[in-house]
């Protein structure tokens, strides 16, 4: 069993520069040794809301930015390659290499994530804590493409909504840390960082910048077989009990899945009969995802790309991530005046912020005002992740503070119930009580539904494999089944049973909002 590595919990009050080395900032003189001359543009943009001719979408409100402005600002969680001319290298190999996401399927997501600021739609964004280039496997892939499609089942029997999927895949290999060294059988070692930064292994700890490259790869083959796999009827309607429930066994669930597939065969039947079936039946669109934490490597994938919303009479260009559809800036890095809030600025893709305790409700309309200032719906998802004993005392003033501004109806709340609800047991192991994750997605649901707020998505850390990595759930796994299957590198993840819970929790609550409103 190996212990999880990764710590995303902040420090308690106030950000410090003064924490911790790792979490100290580094200046915009540091960094600028390592910038490259590679963008000179900045860009002034049209005024707040102003709609591209002919189409009614949003442009962007961006001055004085360009893909490396983020170096002129103070930045946390900032590695210190120690060869600079490796780390050139690399990125400038990055820099050749061709998008690894196309800005059509970008502006496609930011379409969907409107439909879910507005209440039309759920958005379901899951997977591992954080990838390894070993989970590049076919196995491994289609474990979690089915886990997601068995979830998004649920939530649309249950929700009676479209449901946009995002996977935490493709591109999940950084990890903050809060401290830049552990110990290991008593000898101190560099934090592991995730796969795109060092190695797990106690040998493999130094920084090297090539994991960029290699992290690039992964990304590209990893998203490459999940079209592969969505083209070829892995999610085809059609066959849903195909999909399976893997390592579930427990009756009650099994039998409340079928349910759902039942309902959605009977559905699909009479669309059939009637001659309104269509090729939605046969794919779904699953969009790929990672938090944004080294702009080296975000920086080089960033591209000065057609608008492919623009009418050829006016056409136009964005400045696009190309690493992945959606990206989130961490909690630990969130800060207005930082380098990455200054980097997410420019981009044109959706793109979530985690709050938690230590955000401020004031801070909430400037991230808003930074990140959107056109007030595209969507543009912004807000992942709440608070903990099960704090989110009935700090959500209430965090959803007033948005709504009862000019952002009312604008931004996607999304619960993560995971990562405010981490401890570590008697053995020093990392787990999480599946009663306080339940607990946190009840009463995010509650409350948004007593503030006239809706929760439009879910952020989970979960894995299609029968992992013995959270406690609790209707197994009622204890601390000594940890040690059965605890495979994460980082932190615990929910087991495809534990999943599904959760999605039933969603499913039930929104299907019985509905039997109430028609009662």
């Amino acid at each position: 069993m190996r212990k999880p590595e990764s710590d995303h919990e902040p420090p308690s009050g106030p950000p410090s520069r003064h924490h911790h080395p790792y979490n100290s900032v580094a200046t915009p003189a540091s960094l600028a040794k390592r910038k490259p001359a590679m963008f000179q543009t900045k860009i002034e943009v049209v005024k707040m809301g102003e709609a591209i001719p002919g189409t009614g979408n949003y442009t962007w409100q961006i001055r004085d930015w360009a893909p490396d402005s983020w170096r002129s600002k103070p930045i946390k969680q900032c590695p210190e390659y120690p060869d600079k001319a490796a780390l050139d290298k690399a990125t400038a190999t990055l820099r050749k290499l061709p998008p690894i996401v196309h800005p059509r399927e970008i502006v496609q997501l930011r379409q969907h994530l409107r439909d879910v600021a507005q209440g039309k739609a759920f958005l379901l964004q899951g997977g591992d804590c954080a990838e390894l280039f070993d989970y590049c496997r076919q196995d491994a892939i289609e474990s979690k493409i089915k886990l997601l499609l068995q979830m998004s089942l649920v939530l649309l029997w249950g929700a009676n909504k479209r449901v946009v999927r995002i996977g935490r895949l493709a591109g999940q290999y950084a990890k903050p840390r809060s401290s830049p060294m552990e110990t290991i059988n008593g000898r101190q070692v560099p934090s592991f960082r995730g796969d795109i930064l060092n190695g797990f292994d106690p040998e493999e700890r130094e920084l090297d910048p090539d994991r960029m490259v290699k992290a690039y790869h992964h990304s590209s083959a990893t998203l490459n077989y999940v079209r592969a796999a969505i083209s070829n009827g892995i999610a085809d309607l059609n066959r849903p009990l195909n999909w399976g429930l893997g390592h579930v066994r427990d009756p009650e669930l099994k039998a409340k899945y079928e349910k759902a597939v039942s309902f959605l065969k009977d559905m699909r039947n009479f669309m059939h009969t009637i001659g309104a079936e269509n090729e939605k039946f046969h794919t779904v669109d699953l969009f790929t995802s990672h938090e944004g934490l080294l702009l080296e490597y975000e920086e080089a994938l960033t591209r000065l790309l057609d608008d492919p919303r623009s009418p050829p009479a006016h056409p136009r260009k964005e400045w696009y991530n190309t690493s992945a559809h959606f990206l989130w800036i961490g909690d630990r890095t969130r800060q207005l005046d930082h380098a990455h809030v200054e980097y997410f600025r420019g981009i044109a893709n959706p793109l979530g912020v985690k709050i938690g305790p230590t955000t401020p409700p004031g801070d909430l309309l400037g991230l808003l005002r930074t990140l959107n200032p056109a007030r595209e719906p969507g543009k912004v998802t807000l992942i709440t992740r608070y903990g099960a004993d704090k989110v009935a005392s700090l959500l209430p003033a965090h959803i007033r503070a948005v709504e009862d501004s000019e952002y009312a109806h604008t931004v996607v709340w999304q619960c993560d119930p995971m990562h405010g609800n981490t401890k570590s047991v008697g053995s020093g192991i990392k787990t999480r009580q599946f009663s306080d994750i339940f607990s946190e997605l009840q009463q995010t649901l509650r409350i948004h539904k007593e503030q006239g707020s809706y929760l439009g998505g879910v952020h989970l850390e979960l894995t299609g494999d029968a992992v013995t990595e959270c406690l609790g759930g209707s197994e009622g796994l204890g601390e000594d089944d940890l040690s059965t299957n605890y495979t994460s590198f980082c932190d615990p993840r929910l087991n495809e049973k534990q999943a599904l819970e959760l999605a039933f929790l969603i499913a039930d609550h929104y299907r019985s909002e509905r039997e109430d409103c028609c009662e």
